[in-house]
């Protein structure tokens, strides 16, 4: 690369205190505002950048990578998931990908465990008992949820996240179970209290509780789909803070207005911010608007992965969080 400071174009608003040391190391363009850029102008963006700085609310297809200027080198992903990136077509045009592995995942965990707790101990009901003012005090049988001490738990995807939420969990009283696309090592489920399951079917049938911690990929689409949902018990809870396309939402919405599950915890939605309509006025569902990794910690650490990746390139190394072809 060139001597001169590399040019860089953020797609959203960050910490300030990211955005402040990314003006002092570089040549870059801040947005004023919160929305998500155009097309129009992530095509402008990446036509004059050398580096972009998108987060997952901005879709960066092969159509619009055909569109980028040749001084594009780097698309430097704030967030860990980078499924809203063509990655293939980006290495084809001998652009290099990379994101914020890891720092998320203790936040995210944490969320798991709060979706959990909001579902079984409708919270959320509870909540609005309060704020309606209609509470007329202490009741034996008002409310009455259910603990999750002795509750299976089936964490599918047991990555850093899935690793994490099951250290949680335990501490609950609960029993870890697991589906992966390869087998932890056996310290590691020792470590954990930790049963695989080969069949993810034969795991969602037995499961009271059934957490989604899998990556979004070609193969995990619908992944829990109408046929595999119908295998969970009418009492079981689905708590999904990854990606929304790995449910079919419209046969989760289906099941729950018939009252063939127990409930769910969502973060994440199939069709981005527009989740299903009817699963809001729910009671036994709890929505939260992608805040799985919403801590001021994570988000600054987030930051400066970002910075870390973007310095390395502007050094003439590649970037320590690339995102290579096996992640794919």
């Amino acid at each position: 690369m060139p001597s001169k400071r590399l040019s860089v174009v953020v797609t959203r608003r960050l910490p300030e205190v990211v955005e402040t040391r990314l003006t002092e190391l570089f040549d870059v363009k801040l947005r004023d505002d919160d929305t998500p850029m155009t097309r129009g102008a992530l095509i402008d963006a990446i036509q004059t950048a050398d580096v972009l700085i998108p987060t997952v609310t901005d879709v960066i297809d092969a159509g619009l990578i055909g569109q980028a200027g040749e001084n594009l080198k780097l698309i430097a992903n704030y967030g860990a998931g980078f499924d809203h990136i063509d990655v293939a077509t980006a290495r084809q045009r001998g652009i290099l990908v990379s994101n914020t592995p890891g720092v998320v995942t203790e936040d995210t965990a944490d969320m798991v465990l709060a979706l959990m707790l909001g579902v079984t101990r409708r919270i959320q009901e509870g909540m609005a008992v309060m704020q309606s003012g209609e509470w007329q005090g202490y009741a034996p049988t008002a409310l009455l949820g259910t603990r999750l001490g002795g509750k299976r738990l089936g964490i599918l995807g047991m990555g850093r996240i899935g690793q994490a939420v099951a250290r949680r969990a335990a501490a609950f009283g609960m029993q870890i179970h697991y589906h992966n696309r390869r087998r932890l090592r056996g310290e590691i489920e020792e470590n954990l209290g930790a049963t695989y399951w080969e069949s993810l079917d034969q795991m969602a049938a037995r499961m009271d509780i059934l957490s989604v911690n899998c990556p979004h990929t070609p193969s995990t689409y619908h992944l829990l789909n109408a046929r595999r949902l119908k295998l969970l018990k009418p009492s079981a809870i689905i708590i999904n803070t990854s990606r929304g396309e790995v449910i079919d939402e419209n046969a989760l919405t289906r099941m729950l207005k018939a009252g063939e599950l127990g409930g769910a915890g969502l973060d994440v939605y199939e069709h981005g911010i527009k989740g299903n309509p009817e699963l809001s006025g729910m009671p036994n569902v709890v929505m939260l608007p992608h805040m799985g990794s919403a801590t001021l910690e994570g988000r600054m650490e987030m930051g400066e992965k970002v910075i870390i990746n973007v310095k390395t390139f502007a050094d003439g190394h590649r970037p320590p969080d690339q995102v290579v072809p096996a992640m794919l």
